[in-house]
């Protein structure tokens, strides 16, 4: 397990539920040289007087040092924990999805506010329709497989698929593949719902077509 120990004073921001770690507030970090460059590790973040922080994801790769996952010493970061946060993130959002226009892309899962930094998953079509999920930071991607079977069984939809932001990914340490996780790839155009109107996209990608 990695140790993270932040400089004295600068535990204030994370406390205050900052949920970025940047590299200016860090003392040092312990830790086996393998697990230090594997971008997501998880690890246990303590202040310079030696008290637990918080858990959270390592990448010294990324510009964003850590990303925290919790706050409490009692919450271990596992596959229980991902699979909790997916179906917390799914459910509160189930209302609105259920009366959006099924031609829409639809919020399901937003990053630091669901606990899970760095995912972003939206729907299109409802359980029959696509899973877009955008793994933007290295400690999500590093739980990328419990993460779409969380998904598969919160939504029960059957094909998910990867965009990836290159810039995001790259930033990262993180490769630029995107492809598809489960099921099918969606078709390379679709009419999708903005406001008032359809418009043709691409939603593997997000580029929208000129009418």
């Amino acid at each position: 397990m990695l140790i993270i120990t932040i400089k004295q004073g600068k535990e204030k921001g994370l406390l205050s539920g900052d949920p970025w770690i940047y590299l200016s507030a860090v003392e040092k970090v312990d830790g086996k040289p393998q697990e230090r460059n594997k971008p997501g590790a998880t690890a246990i973040v303590q202040s310079s007087s030696r008290q637990f922080l918080a858990r959270a994801a390592y990448n010294a790769k990324s510009q964003i040092t850590a990303r925290v996952w919790t706050l409490r010493e009692d919450e271990p970061v596992d596959h229980a924990m991902i699979k909790r946060r997916v179906q917390a993130g799914v459910l509160l959002r189930a209302d609105a999805q259920r009366t959006a226009d099924p031609q829409a892309l639809f919020l399901l899962v937003d990053g630091e506010k669901d606990g899970l930094p760095g995912l972003l998953v939206h729907g299109y079509g409802g359980s029959a329709g696509y899973l877009i999920c955008q793994f933007n930071a290295g400690g999500v991607e590093l739980w990328k497989v419990p993460i779409v079977q969380a998904l598969l069984s919160a939504t029960g939809c059957r094909n998910v698929y990867e965009r990836c932001d290159p810039l995001l990914r790259k930033g990262e340490g993180l490769p630029v593949t995107p492809r598809a996780l489960a099921g099918d790839e969606p078709p390379h155009r679709l009419m999708v719902r903005e406001g008032s109107r359809l418009v043709p996209m691409d939603i593997r990608s997000g580029f929208t077509y000129p009418r």
